[in-house]
Formats: C-alpha cells, structure tokens, sequence
C-alpha cells in the first residue's frame, strides 16, 4: 500500500484516496500521511476556499495566497478538527475567514460603508472597495458587478454571513460552525445583511436608470421587481 516518502512527508499510498470517501475519511487519511488523501481533499475543497477568500476580499491575488495558508495549516493542525462541531467545509471556511481578517488587520486602513450601522460595526476596507460605474444599460453583468462592489462594501460581520449562506448555500448550522458563533447571530446578522445589500442595490438602480434616461432624453422607467429578491438571484451568478 506504503511506497515510500512523498511531498510533504507523506506516504505514498495509491489505493486509499476515492472520490466516494467523504471529507472526514480523507482528513482522516491525510492525517495517517496518505498524499493522495490530501490532493484529493485539496481539489474538491481548494475552490470553495479560494471563492470564499475572493468574495470576501476582493483580491484575486489574496485569495491564492489564503487558498496555500489554509491547507498548510490543515497539514500542521487537521487533527483539531471536530466532527462534532461542523463539517470539514465549515472548518476550511473557519480557516480561510481567519486568514482573510488577518489581512485586513495588516492593512488597517477601513471605510465606513454607512453613517447608520449599529454600533461597533466592522467597516469595509477601502483598499478592497473598488468604485462603481454605473452609467450604461442595467445588463445582467453590471447587477453582478453591483452586487460584488455591495458585499464588499458590507461590514465583514455581515459580508460573512452572506458569502457562506448566500453564496455558498450553507446552511445556518455550518455557517455558524465556520463562524464560530450561534446560529441565531448567523440568522440576525443575514437578515441586516440582506436588507443592507438590498438597500444598496436599489439605489444603484435607481441612479443607473436615471443616468440611462438622461443618455435618451427620456423619464427614468419605474422598476416594479423587488430588489432584495433580483440580489438573490444575482448572487447566484456571482458565486
């Protein structure tokens, strides 16, 4: 089974690793020095950790460099996994938030994304807010474009929730898991969050329709679709 050294000080082993083994079975592996355990878990693992990290970053760049730290910490520290608390997904998400606040921590230079948000409320980092145009026809490729520059703009307690539950499709149980928090503080901060993204997406609108109707000389049209429920499905094509 065992030929020898590879990579990483893993065996090499080629009959372990199967794509019908769940995450937990090759962590598992993994953790007995099974190389192929790992890239297994790696490739099916490796873009929803890279998704996560860009979509709450901004930086395609960033999110390569937290996608190499989670997996390196999952080598040196898998075996604190606890099935009893999560997921190994909602554990790499834990993970990767981790390393994404750490980059944030080290640029230190924040944004607040409104006048109004509660107390203590983490601002969007400027650097990872990119501006907006919203000249033009209202295409399906800006309302993800909006989309993408709201959620950034989100306070990341806020900006979390929505990229795991939103994005990701996780249930309340794993994004709180990921989060390391309660299950109704997943569900609270979404419903802010959604209101939030909601709020912001309606006002993109209405200045992109009053710009598009100053370009033909007409009145803005009045949009009757709910904007919270087009985010949603915005959101879809952006994940």
């Amino acid at each position: 089974m065992s030929g020898g050294r590879g990579a990483a000080g893993f065996d090499r082993m080629t009959t372990t690793a199967s794509p019908k083994q769940t995450d937990a079975e090759l962590l598992g592996l993994m953790l007995s020095g099974d190389e192929e355990a790992f890239t297994a878990l790696y490739r099916r693992r490796q873009g929803g950790v890279y998704r996560f990290a860009l979509q709450m970053s901004g930086s395609e760049a960033l999110a390569e460099d937290v996608v190499q730290e989670v997996f390196m910490v999952l080598m040196r520290e898998g075996r604190n996994f606890d099935p009893q608390r999560g997921s190994v997904a909602a554990y790499l998400y834990g993970i990767t938030r981790n390393h994404v606040l750490r980059a944030f921590e080290r640029e230190r230079n924040f944004v607040r994304f409104d006048e109004g948000e509660e107390d203590g409320a983490e601002p969007a980092h400027e650097g990872l807010v990119a501006r907006v145009d919203l000249l033009g026809d209202l295409t399906r490729a800006e309302t993800v474009e909006r989309l993408r520059q709201a959620v950034l703009a989100l306070p990341t307690h806020y900006r979390e929730v929505v990229v795991l539950c939103d994005l990701h499709e996780t249930s309340y149980l794993e994004a709180a898991a990921a989060l390391d928090c309660a299950v109704g503080t997943v569900r609270s901060r979404l419903h802010r969050a959604r209101a939030m993204l909601a709020e912001k997406m309606r006002g993109g609108e209405r200045h992109a329709k009053e710009d598009a109707a100053k370009a033909v000389g007409g009145p803005a049209a009045d949009g009757g679709a709910d904007p919270a429920r087009a985010t949603l499905r915005a959101a879809r094509c952006y994940a």
